[in-house]
Formats: structure tokens, sequence, C-alpha cells
């Protein structure tokens, strides 16, 4: 229950965070031309600076979540932990057990943390 409470309390911090950013940039004109083009061009596919370090807990496929012990979320501005995230699609798990080392992205998706891509690290099958 204290987990579930922590988690909530994040959560809720997170959401209201992002709120107040989002406020206080309203209206907020960019400095030139060349700065909103860069703005609104497409991320690169290779974008590894928003990939989190992370090691599998647990998976449950059915469910589609994963818990994970991960270092710092730096697009979340979230601090390493241990925690239950959904994920994007269950197929994203097949490939996975506990112990796996992990790069992975997570997005705020509505009230929850989405894990959106996940890339096994130095397997050796």
């Amino acid at each position: 229950m204290k987990t579930f409470k922590s988690l909530l309390t994040i959560s809720t911090l997170l959401l209201g965070t992002t709120s107040v950013f989002a406020a206080s940039h309203a209206g907020v004109p960019m400095a030139n031309d060349a700065a909103k083009k860069e703005a609104a061009a497409p991320m690169p596919a290779s974008a590894s600076a928003d990939m989190a370090d992370g090691e599998v807990r647990k998976l449950d496929k059915e469910n589609k979540k994963i818990t994970l012990k991960h270092g710092v979320i730096k697009n979340l501005d979230m601090p390493g932990m241990t925690m239950v995230f959904s994920v994007k699609d269950a197929a994203m798990l097949d490939n996975l057990k506990a112990g796996d080392k992990i790069k992975f992205k997570a997005e705020l998706s509505g009230s929850a943390i989405t894990v959106t891509d996940i890339q096994p690290v130095g397997r050796t099958n």
C-alpha cells in the first residue's frame, strides 16, 4: 500500500509540474525563424538521449506491465527508482526476462507513464 501511495504521489506531482510548465511558457515566442524550423523538425530515429537505463524486475504480459529498476528518466525529470510501467505494446515484452539490462524510452500518456521503446543491452544468447 505504501508503494502505491508513493507512486500515486509521484504521478500527481509529475502532472502538476507539466501543467505549470506549459502554463508558464504559453505564448512565449520563439527567438527566430531558424529556431521554429528546428523545433518543428522530426526527431532522429537514433535519439538515444531520451533512453534511460533499466533492469527488468518483473513482466506481466497479460496486463501489458513491466517492473523496472531504472536510472534517471531525463525527459520526465524522474530520479532512479523501481516502479511498474505500462507498455505501449505487449509484444515489446516477448523477448525479455527478469534480470535483463535494457535501455528504454518512457512518456507521459494521460495519467500513466508508458514505455514506448525497449532495447536490450549487452545480451549474449
